[in-house]
């Protein structure tokens, strides 16, 4: 690692905000990975793809962004002015990120940001989690005969809790899968809250742990007893829960890998 990296040429680099993907580092986007070697600075997530950055040379300046939830986290602001700062300096700066930059991942305001200082910035979509991890646990998010619907929430804040701006009414009473990410904390009030108002108790819920990881994981239930069943398997973040009919496939899909 360097202390701040050199500028290696004139004028203002670039900054890629690239999606890591759902967890495995070779499902990372040709683009993407392209991008993030061909980077000065990578401005590295928590939760993006670790052995991408194990891989880049040792001129290249590693930036942990945020260490863990109860580590050390740079503030969005100071990860806004660090992108912006390197990249004015000439830098080529990679922001890489888990799952896709602009589904929960903030890469709207980061955009923003380089957009206001004149910094060229280029979005890399990467896999959102919110449909692969699912579907590499067995579990198609929509499937013909089933649901044509699917709504991907956030479960930082519980549905009970008055800042909460999701429409749990809309998503107890349609028939569609409901993802939640980052809905571990808040899974027996999500499940408790989704019953209350409407969505039958017997409703199949599958929570996904590490997803797209060799310590991939599934616990599965129903509404009325996944809290019961994840706090005993003793899940942790990061994990997606999958509300909807097409739970149930996965007794039948299983989930396999190609062997290398």
């Amino acid at each position: 690692m360097t202390d701040g990296g050199v500028a290696r040429r004139g004028g203002v680099g670039w900054v890629a905000l690239v999606g890591g993907g759902p967890g495995a580092a070779d499902l990372i986007t040709v683009r993407g990975r392209d991008l993030l070697r061909r980077a000065d600075v990578v401005v590295v997530d928590r939760l993006a793809p670790r052995e991408l950055v194990a891989d880049l040379g040792p001129e290249v300046e590693i930036v942990d962004a945020a260490k863990g939830p109860h580590g050390h986290n740079l503030s969005q602001d100071e990860i806004n002015d660090l992108l912006v700062e390197r990249a004015l300096r000439g830098l080529r700066v990679a922001r890489l990120k888990g799952g896709d930059p602009f589904l929960f991942g903030r890469g709207g305001e980061e955009a923003l940001a380089c957009a206001a200082a004149g910094v060229p910035c280029e979005v890399v979509p990467g896999v959102t989690s919110a449909v692969a991890v699912p579907a590499l646990a067995g579990i198609p998010v929509t499937h013909r005969g089933i649901t044509q619907d699917l709504a991907v929430v956030s479960g930082h804040v519980d549905p009970s809790h008055p800042g909460s701006t999701s429409n749990w009414d809309a998503l107890a009473a349609g028939p569609g899968t409901v993802v939640v990410l980052m809905g571990v904390g808040a899974l027996p009030e999500i499940s408790r809250e989704l019953v209350k108002r409407g969505r039958p108790a017997a409703t199949p819920v599958a929570v996904i742990q590490d997803g797209a990881t060799p310590q991939q994981r599934v616990v599965t239930g129903t509404l009325a007893d996944i809290a019961a069943a994840a706090d005993a398997a003793g899940v942790a973040s990061p994990a997606v829960i999958v509300i909807g009919e097409v739970v149930a496939l996965r007794g039948e899909l299983g989930s396999y890998r190609i062997p290398d």
